[in-house]
């Protein structure tokens, strides 16, 4: 047997399989944290290097799993509360119910 040829598939093995391994834990982690609420992700998700979470881990097929949500068209949409627009009062969207009410969904950052 050739010990050095043994020796340095057994250590090639070892990388391997430790890449593979930190590539499972990070890629739990990173869908941990987008099950996380929006303001707490995204805190932790501006510490990580952008080419890893998009060139290396499946960011988009995480994303669409955990925040895939479970409303379907024509359901009602869910009760919140937010602030006017110049800080003044509150909106229940509850509270308009019955008139006519259009929410605009996106990212503005």
């Amino acid at each position: 047997m050739n010990w050095p040829l043994f020796v340095a598939l057994r250590v090639a093995g070892a990388l391997v399989s430790a890449a593979v391994a930190l590539w499972v834990l990070g890629s739990a982690a990173m869908f941990g944290l987008m099950l996380l609420p929006p303001s707490t992700f995204a805190r932790w998700i501006g510490k990580v290097p952008a080419g890893i979470v998009m060139g290396v881990l499946p960011f988009r097929p995480a994303w669409s799993l955990a925040r895939a949500g479970s409303l379907n068209p024509g359901d009602p949409a869910p009760d919140f509360d937010l602030p006017t627009y110049d800080r003044s009062s509150r909106v229940r969207l509850s509270s308009l119910r019955g008139k006519p009410v259009v929410l605009v969904f996106g990212s503005y950052t």
